[in-house]
């Protein structure tokens, strides 16, 4: 088994979280160069009909399945591939990245004074083996105002997060009650991916 993964996402969050474990790592993302037919808005578009878990489950596989393809394409050396993503739903409804200030916007007045899903997918391929994992967490938000929500946004921390707001920032403090897992809201459930890794021999303890 080599000592080290690889680890499919662009997130430093999950990185972070990764470094907490103690697991040895390599970047393994798409460049310009010889990744141009990967379409990441492609595999993240919702699918008619889609439900929250079904949407996140698929989407990290796709992922995965990009990520292997990349591996072979650069002939880099053989290691375990790591790759998650996560979702937020308020019931059926599916809250990705916003577009832009006023979407992001649109999905914290809609969060606001609500409690919401958080459902991180985490996928580990080891050669031709995929093993998964799914973190559900519910969170509750208190009422925020207009210009509470207008100063968050104004911020930039939304922008490129799904459900528009990061839990480790300043969000946090219009966080009214947490149930599940507060490093899956953040992108990689540690106790779920140390089982993936523990199950595959990276973690040996």
């Amino acid at each position: 088994m080599p000592d080290f993964i690889y680890l499919a996402s662009q997130s430093p969050r999950r990185r972070q979280l990764l470094e907490q474990l103690g697991v040895r790592h390599s970047l393994l993302l798409p460049n310009e160069g010889d990744d141009q037919e990967e379409d990441a808005e492609a595999i993240e578009a919702v699918l008619p009909g889609e439900l929250p878990l079904d949407y996140v489950e698929r989407v990290t596989g796709l992922k995965l399945d990009a990520a292997v393809a990349r591996l072979e394409r650069r002939g880099l050396a053989q290691a375990p591939i790591l790759c998650s993503d996560t979702t937020v739903a308020l019931g059926r409804k599916i809250y990705g990245k916003p577009d832009d200030a006023a979407d992001a916007k649109r999905m914290l007045g809609e969060l606001s004074g609500n409690e919401h899903r958080v459902l991180t997918a985490v996928a580990l391929q080891v050669g031709n083996k995929r093993v998964t994992a799914l973190s559900e967490s519910r969170v509750k938000f208190a009422v925020m105002t207009e210009a509470q929500i207008d100063a968050y946004v104004a911020s930039g921390e939304p922008m490129g997060k799904a459900g528009a707001y990061g839990i480790q920032g300043p969000v946090a403090q219009y966080v009214s009650n947490l149930n599940g897992s507060y490093t899956g809201i953040m992108g990689l459930p540690l106790y779920e991916t140390a089982q993936l890794l523990r199950a595959a021999g990276v973690i040996t303890i």
